[in-house]
């Protein structure tokens, strides 16, 4: 006979919810660890890396900016007044002397202001000679009365002296000698009113013959502009150079266009002298000055190393355009076979050299004075782990390292932002 056992159900309840629990429990546990653990390493082909090693010592800061050569001599031509192009005899890209003639510009109205200017300067001077002329007659009739005013005054002086004499020996009445000395007097007053009046009259030509002369230089002023601009007809390239088109936005004229004074006909460059026009981030051209170091490479051969020129900043512009800022670098030695305006070149400019510092490879997101994570090589080469380093300055291919990276410490300076979750990578 079976015997009913008390609580069987009550301990079976009990017996399965501890078993539950722990399953629980130790399903939790298991998720827990397993969230815990790190990322496995994900494997890298280190060929395809780009790995550098620190390295102590004296690292030369630098910039970089491409750009193009371009003249440091050219000159504008421009038409110096209204007129119209009746020929153009050279063309751009012919080599040109001071006085070659490029084009040639009519203007029938500026000729025959010429004409009109040059027929006023000789009315002018024969109005001067007439009264050159005129002048000198009257005052050679005022001198001969100062002459005649002379011998006057002379002969009155004489009688009153021989009359004195007389009077003396009783010969002469007093009034007779008297009136001998008052006539004297009267004729010397005559004299010196004729003199005064010559001289007067002298002062007075003096003076019309000098505004006349003035007249005369206007107009002579006058005729030489024109005939300036007439002769500026005859477009002459200005210096030895090379003729250039006209940059852009200006557009080149034709033969039979009517131009305006300063429109621009052409440019003359001297391509024996040229300089780099660099393009500079504006982030980088805070450091510039004048008279730095640069080299300019111009991938040309037969002037330097490989067409390296050295060279030395001679201008910085003051504008920004488009993110970057035009600095000029004036070039020494000589230039390579093939060198001319508007070529490219690439431009290397030197802002000091820093002593005795830790400096590595410029990685592809490492900033001046920024903090950056980068995965150092372990010893083994096995696996590369992430390091927090610290950069100070920075130059072209270089960054001066301030903490995080010791001397021989390899590093990849790759772009590593598709393993951003991973601390630790495995090297293949």
């Amino acid at each position: 006979m079976d015997v009913i056992r008390k609580d069987a159900k009550k301990k079976k309840i009990i017996r399965v919810s501890v078993t539950v629990t722990v399953l629980i429990l130790l399903v939790a546990g298991i998720a827990y660890a397993v969230g815990r653990l790190k990322p496995a390493a994900p494997p890298v082909d280190f060929s395809a890396l780009w790995p550098d090693t620190v390295k102590r010592g004296d690292m030369v800061r630098e910039v970089r900016g491409i750009g193009t050569l371009v003249p440091e001599d050219t000159l504008l031509i421009t038409a110096f007044t209204d007129a119209r192009v009746e020929r153009i005899l050279i063309k751009p890209g012919t080599p040109v002397r001071a006085d070659s003639i490029v084009m040639t510009l009519t203007s029938p109205e500026l000729e025959n202001a010429l004409l009109t200017a040059q027929y006023a300067v000789k009315t002018a001077q024969a109005e001067y000679d007439q009264k050159v002329v005129t002048l000198k007659a009257g005052l050679v009739d005022m001198k001969s009365k100062v002459v005649q005013a002379q011998a006057d005054y002379d002969n009155a002086e004489a009688q009153a002296e021989r009359d004195a004499k007389l009077m003396k020996d009783g010969l002469v009445s007093t009034i007779d000698a008297k009136i001998s000395s008052t006539k004297a007097e009267s004729l010397k007053k005559v004299l010196a009113a004729e003199q005064e009046k010559v001289d007067m009259e002298a002062n007075k030509d003096d003076a019309d013959l000098t505004a006349a002369k003035v007249k005369i230089e206007q107009l002579q002023a006058d005729y030489n502009l024109k005939k300036s601009q007439v002769d500026r007809l005859t477009v002459r390239a200005g210096f030895d150079g090379m003729l250039e088109s006209l940059p852009a936005p200006l557009t080149p004229v034709e033969e039979g266009q009517r131009v305006a004074a300063g429109t621009p006909l052409g440019k003359v460059a001297q391509q024996s002298k040229l300089k780099a026009e660099l393009k500079i981030p504006e982030t980088q051209v805070r450091d510039i000055a004048s008279l730095m170091p640069a080299v300019i490479d111009t991938r040309l051969s037969g002037g330097g190393s490989n067409g390296l020129i050295n060279g030395f900043v001679s201008r910085i512009e003051q504008s920004i355009v488009n993110g970057t800022v035009t600095v000029d670098v004036s070039l020494k030695g000589a230039l390579p076979q093939g060198a001319r305006p508007d070529l490219s070149v690439d431009g290397t400019i030197q802002l000091e050299q820093l002593k005795d510092v830790l400096y590595v490879g410029c990685p592809v997101y490492g900033q001046e004075n920024a903090t950056v994570q980068l995965f150092k090589v372990d010893p083994d080469g096995k696996f590369a782990h992430k390091v927090k380093v610290t950069f100070g300055k920075r130059s072209v291919s270089y960054i001066e390292v301030k903490s995080g990276l010791n001397v021989g410490d390899r590093v990849i300076l790759s772009d590593m932002s598709a393993y951003d979750a991973y601390d630790r990578i495995k090297l293949n």
